[in-house]
Parts: structure tokens; C-alpha cells; sequence
């Protein structure tokens, strides 16, 4: 799934096809839903959005939101989807139901050529989301949502990690405690900070809070930093080259030279490097663990 400084890398990105520095902001031209499951509300009309400049495209979370006119278009990539940009789309309406690409977005020709994006979805497992909405807040993971994580201060941080009962992984993935950070950067915040996924958060020491919320900073501020202005095409492959331990199962950990190691669940999996974050010892695999679902 898409996390924060993916997401982040692709609205820098759009922002400055959709909302030019030295140009006038891009005129949506039509919305083509071509999977119709995609789209989660029905109040507002898709075609509200045609004929409007786009006067915001801002993340939330890990969601996507595009305004124009008094309409949102809101986003969310869920674990298989992906937004992609073309300077001149090709003409002709699509076919619903056929191929990849879920919705479409058309906005007004300047010069040769239709520019836009296609929101796509890989494998059978459907859950990419759309809403077109009045307030963003109306969508249910947007009103759940809690602070930034780069916006959350110390103080409140420690607080957060002390009231915690449960593993300080499962916290950092919460989205209702910190928005944007998932099972990715979680893997990487925990290697920089030197803790085990499965420490209790509420037992963390002052020293050990400390570490979790600078390298917490750290990561996603160097991983946003890396991915801001990339086109969308390039995204994920810069991520992939950055990780240091997550999807690195079996290769040397890059600060002390240990395997890294994975723990599988039902549905999803981490690694870790047991040197660095567990004092050598190696974690039970969970294989059958409703853990972090």
C-alpha cells in the first residue's frame, strides 16, 4: 500500500502539472469511472466535477484529494493501486470493465494533446477507493484520521507511546494515532530506532521513545525528500532502492551486516534485523496471527 512519502511524491508531482507555478490551474474536462465498484458515493454527481479549475490537490493520509469547484475527488491507492500521468492521453472513451484502469481523469487540452491520469488496480483483490464528496471529512478513513505524523510534537508523541498497550508496531501503523505510516516505513522507522516490532509500547523507556520519535522524523522526512518532483513512473522503484530492511528478507542488513529476518502473518509480513533490534534473538513467526490484519 502506498504510504505518506509515496503519496506525498505523487501529489508534488501532479501539483505542478495541475497547478503550475507560472500558468493558469488545469480545467478538469470529464471523470470516466470505468470500474463502478471503485466509487464509494452516489449524494455527489461524478459530472460536477467537468468544466472546474482545480483549486487544491493535497494528501491526507495516504488519501489523494483533488478540488474543483465545490466538488472533492478523493483518492485512496489501497494495497494494489497506483495513480499514472500522461501528457496526452489517447482520444476515444474507454471501455468499463476492460483492462486495469479503474477511473480516469481528463483535464482540459493546452496545446497538442489531453492531459490526465488513470487511477489503476493490479491482482483480483478489488479495494481501490474513490468518493466524490462536498468535505473531504465525510470520507470514513479521512474522518478517522489522526495527526500527521511529521506534525505530531514530542510531548504528544510520548503520550501517545505511554497510553499504548499494545506493540509499538501496531501503533506507528495506526492510522486514528499517526496518518500515513504503514507497514513499509514502520519496518524502517523501527531498524532506525533499534527496536523489536513486538516491544510493548507503553514499556518503552524516555531514551527508547526518544530514538522511535527522531527516527520516526528521520525516515519519512528522507524518504519524502527522495521521492518529491519524481513522475509517478519512478516512485516505486526509488522506494524499493532506500529500504534498508523491509521486502530485504535474507540479504545483509546495512548497518552491522546481520541477515535480515521476516516474520509472516496471515496476509502480511515484516522484516527486521535481529542485531540491531532484538539482541540477537530471532522472532517467532506468526504465520497464523491476526497481528496487525
Amino acid at each position: 500500500m502506498p504510504e505518506m512519502p509515496k503519496v506525498q511524491g505523487l501529489v508534488d508531482f501532479l501539483r505542478l502539472k495541475l497547478l503550475p507555478p507560472d500558468g493558469p490551474p488545469a480545467t478538469v474536462a470529464e471523470v470516466e469511472v470505468l470500474s463502478f465498484s471503485v466509487l464509494k458515493t452516489a449524494v455527489v454527481p461524478v459530472g460536477e466535477l467537468g468544466t472546474k479549475a482545480v483549486s487544491d490537490f493535497v494528501r491526507r493520509g495516504k488519501f489523494i484529494v483533488l478540488t474543483a469547484g465545490g466538488a472533492h475527488l478523493v483518492m485512496h491507492l489501497a494495497k494494489a493501486g497506483w495513480l499514472r500521468w500522461s501528457d496526452a492521453l489517447k482520444p476515444g472513451r474507454l471501455r468499463p470493465g476492460k483492462g486495469p484502469i479503474a477511473l480516469r481523469v481528463r483535464f482540459a487540452a493546452d496545446g497538442e494533446g489531453e492531459p490526465g491520469f488513470d487511477l489503476t488496480e493490479a491482482g483480483t483483490k478489488k479495494s481501490l477507493a474513490v468518493y466524490v464528496v462536498r468535505d473531504p471529512n465525510e470520507v470514513p478513513g479521512i474522518e478517522r484520521l489522526g495527526p500527521e505524523a511529521l506534525d505530531v510534537d514530542f510531548e504528544a508523541f510520548a503520550r501517545m507511546v505511554a497510553s499504548h498497550r499494545g506493540q509499538i508496531k501496531g501503533l506507528l501503523r495506526d492510522q486514528s494515532a499517526v496518518a500515513g505510516i504503514g507497514n513499509a516505513y514502520s519496518d524502517e522507522i523501527l531498524h532506525a530506532a533499534r527496536l523489536s516490532p513486538f516491544a510493548i509500547a507503553s514499556k518503552l523507556d524516555p531514551d527508547e521513545v526518544e530514538r522511535l520519535f527522531e527516527a520516526m522524523r528521520g525516515t519519512l522526512e528522507s524518504a519524502i525528500a527522495g521521492a518529491s518532483g519524481r513522475p509517478a513512473a519512478e516512485l516505486k522503484d526509488s522506494k524499493r532502492k532506500a529500504m534498508r530492511v523491509h521486502g530485504r528478507t535474507g540479504e545483509a542488513c546495512p548497518v552491522c551486516g546481520d541477515e535480515v529476518r521476516e516474520v509472516s502473518f496471515a496476509d502480511s509480513s515484516l522484516q527486521y534485523c535481529p542485531t540491531c533490534q532484538t539482541g540477537g534473538k530471532l522472532l517467532a513467526d506468526r504465520r497464523t496471527s491476526k497481528f496487525l490484519k
